[in-house]
């Protein structure tokens, strides 16, 4: 980098620093975590895009794609189940939430089976969101160190002070028009990208000259269970939809901002938009992964410095496997692309990162505050809970920076790491939702123990866990499953255990079942989903025919 490409980095940290002075009049609770509820489907749907596909994505996404020994455009099938998820989402989930009037949406289920079960929800989020943003920095320090060549430490607090300091005065607008912007800057980068390596490759004979036809394949039939049995398509649509479900239902970080905007409308545009949004993105980043990742193949040079680099920065993953293949994109971006461009991709890597971190102080902070300081009858006052909520987005910060340094040693590609750690959580939240809306025979203790026993379980069987623990069970279930055992249990011990205690009062919420018999979602949105869904599946089994 030269003088050009930080001075495009600088003018970027100080834009946003300056956003989060912008927007720091909140006064309340619905300012602060809400954004005045107030919000449009625009930049609202730019922000769950942002979130979900940041750093992670245009990082290890494409590397998967290029490089990962059984990796390929099989990761497509990734997206099969969006559009399932956000019709279930349309119809089940928003409309109790969003008329509700929560703020932290565990707070609901408090309402419908007890404090305890609201904490414990809480706490199973807390956890498993600061873990998985724990992966997130740790991927940008990985950028940041290989091509700014600064120490790891001090690349994680550059990318976390900046996001903490935007988040902490901003709150919620800040952080969903940021990670607006953020994204327009992202997809600028991705397509910078995309044009440099085509372009490139053409000096090398083209794409057919530069990959194994085997990674075009999209669509396996198998079950994902035993070992290298991986990404089928049952699994995938299966457990996806339920990680899917769970995520943007369930998940506080993708909740709030369905619970900031302005009516029930309002939603359903935002999760028609990311239906239809999130494969042609994510379709991009495979397709650069498999451009970057055939150049890397015919070109020497390039695959030796990625040796170099991994030698340099990671040398245990050297000893093991040779290259780190998350390192192909910064590399890439170091070798092949003209000074100003680097500094342009340098903000989208930094738009990536703080997007994600943003949402997650943001989440983090509102669901500490509402479900261990605000709850009860005795609430907080305006002044004390905004002093509470800014304390807590630092603290937060800090956890997630901690927690960084806990994933530096894996072998896996981390939006692997990322989505496993969420799949042991994901299937028992949702159903926590589910049954507090249609379940008149679940009690909060059947409700308690089916997460706690589904969490416990899912553990033992996840493959990434045992890794990052150094044990091997000899159970090889892909993680994806997941999200499917961890409802399949939750629902079935939280039955046996409320039938073992009749005894226990069934709490019921008043003028709930009136809520939810208005179906008023727009069946034109749902008949859009739906084929979309049966188009990306046909047009997926046909990828390898048409790049072949």
């Amino acid at each position: 980098m030269n003088w050009l490409d930080y001075s495009i980095v600088i003018f970027y940290i100080i834009f946003f620093l300056g956003m989060g002075f912008f927007f720091k009049d909140n006064k309340d609770s619905k300012d602060y975590f809400l954004g005045g509820k107030s919000m449009g489907w625009f930049p609202l749907s730019l922000s769950t895009m942002a979130t979900q596909l940041s750093a992670i994505s245009f990082i290890s996404a494409p590397a998967f794609v290029g490089l990962k020994l059984g990796g390929g455009m099989k990761w497509l099938t990734f997206e099969f189940a969006v559009p399932l998820a956000m019709i279930f989402i349309m119809i089940v989930i928003i409309p109790p939430l969003f008329r509700s009037g929560v703020v932290s949406i565990y707070e609901f289920v408090e309402k419908r089976f007890s404090p305890s079960t609201r904490l414990i929800l809480s706490v199973v989020f807390q956890i498993s969101r600061a873990l998985a943003t724990g992966v997130m920095v740790y991927t940008i320090a990985i950028i940041l160190q290989a091509v700014l060549d600064i120490d790891f430490v001090y690349t994680i607090l550059i990318i976390s002070v900046i996001t903490i300091i935007y988040s902490w005065q901003g709150g919620m607008k800040a952080v969903v028009w940021g990670d607006a912007i953020q994204m327009i800057i992202l997809f600028l980068g991705l397509i910078i990208c995309l044009y440099f390596g085509w372009n490139l490759l053409q000096d090398y004979g083209g794409l057919s000259e530069g990959f194994n036809p085997d990674r075009l394949k999209v669509i396996d039939l198998n079950l994902g269970i035993g070992e290298g049995n991986e990404y089928g398509f049952l699994p995938m649509v299966l457990g996806g939809f339920f990680l899917y479900a769970s995520y943007y239902g369930c998940d506080q970080t993708q909740a709030q901002r369905l619970l900031s905007a302005k009516s029930e409308k309002t939603i359903r545009q935002l999760l028609l938009a990311n239906g239809l949004l999130r494969f042609p993105v994510v379709f991009i980043y495979c397709i650069m992964g498999l451009v970057i990742g055939g150049l890397v193949t015919l070109a020497p040079d390039f695959l030796q410095d990625i040796a170099d680099t991994t030698q340099k920065y990671f040398p245990e993953e050297f000893a093991k496997n040779g290259i780190k293949a998350d390192l192909m994109i910064p590399v890439f971006i170091m070798k092949y692309l003209p000074h100003g461009l680097i500094g342009i991709l340098m903000v989208g890597i930094l738009s990536a990162a703080m997007s994600s971190l943003s949402s997650t102080v943001n989440s983090l902070s509102a669901v500490t505050v509402e479900d261990f300081f605000n709850r009860g009858k005795q609430k907080l006052s305006d002044k004390k809970y905004m002093i509470i909520s800014k304390a807590s987005v630092v603290f937060w910060g800090v956890v997630c920076i901690t927690s960084a340094f806990l994933f530096g040693g894996s072998k896996s590609a981390v939006i692997e790491i990322i989505n496993a750690i969420g799949s042991v959580f994901y299937g028992p939240v949702l159903v926590t939702f589910v049954l507090a809306f249609f379940s008149k025979k679940v009690n909060h203790i059947g409700m308690n123990a089916g997460i706690i026993l589904a969490v416990l379980i899912n553990l033992i069987f996840s493959k990434t866990i045992q890794e990052i623990l150094h044990i091997d069970l000899g159970i090889h279930i892909f993680w994806i499953w997941l999200n499917f055992t961890g409802v399949v249990l939750s629902v079935v011990i939280a039955y046996m255990v409320s039938a073992l205690t009749k005894h226990v009062e069934i709490k019921k919420i008043s003028n709930f079942n009136v809520a939810i018999k208005r179906k008023d979602f727009m069946i034109k949105e749902v008949y859009i989903l739906i084929v979309f869904f049966i188009t990306i599946v046909i047009l997926s089994y046909f990828i390898p025919a048409i790049f072949r």
